[in-house]
C-alpha cells in the first residue's frame, strides 16, 4: 500500500516537511506502508536551477515560473492517479492560500481513492467541498493512526 501525503507546502513551515516525516516512519514501521511525499520528490522532479529559483520567478519571469510549477502538478497528480491506494491530508491554516492540496484531495476523491483528513482548523471552518471528498476526518494524527491499525492490521 501507498499513502500520498497532501497538505500545505507553499505557507508551511519547512514545506510542511515535519509531519510528513513522521508519518513516513510511521506507516513503514507499523504498517509496511510505502508514501509519495511530494516535498521529497520535488526534489527529485526539479532541475537544481528550477529548485533554487522557480519562487523568484514568480514576479521575474512568469512564463519559467509557471512551466516549473506544472512539473509540479503534473507529477503530483500522475501519483495520485498511477501510485497511490490512499491520501493522508493535514487540513491546517497553510493550506488556506494555496491550491494544491484543494486539488489533490478533489483528484483523488474522483478516482474513488480514500481521503483521510486530520483537521488542525475547526470543522466547521473546512468547506463542504473538502468534507465531501472524505472518507474519514480526525482531529489529530493518532485518531487517524489508530484508524489505519484497525483497518490495515485488524
Amino acid at each position: 500500500m501507498k499513502a500520498y501525503l497532501s497538505g500545505g507546502m507553499e505557507n508551511a513551515p519547512e514545506l510542511g516537511r515535519a509531519w510528513r516525516d513522521e508519518m513516513t516512519v510511521w506507516l513503514k514501521d507499523k504498517l509496511g506502508h510505502t508514501v509519495f511525499n511530494p516535498v521529497v520528490i520535488q526534489n527529485e522532479t526539479l532541475t537544481d536551477e528550477e529548485s533554487e529559483n522557480f519562487r523568484y520567478w514568480r514576479l521575474s519571469q512568469r512564463d519559467q515560473f509557471k512551466s516549473t510549477v506544472r512539473k509540479l502538478i503534473k507529477r503530483d497528480l500522475d501519483a495520485i492517479e498511477n501510485e497511490i491506494d490512499y491520501v493522508i491530508c493535514l487540513w491546517d491554516d497553510t493550506v488556506l492560500k494555496g491550491g494544491g492540496t484543494h486539488g489533490e484531495v478533489t483528484s483523488a476523491h474522483r478516482l474513488s481513492i480514500p481521503v483521510y483528513l486530520v483537521m488542525k482548523i475547526p470543522f466547521d471552518d473546512i468547506s463542504s467541498w473538502i468534507l465531501g471528498c472524505c472518507e474519514g476526518e480526525f482531529g489529530s494524527f493518532e485518531a487517524l493512526k489508530q484508524f489505519l491499525m484497525e483497518k490495515y492490521v485488524g
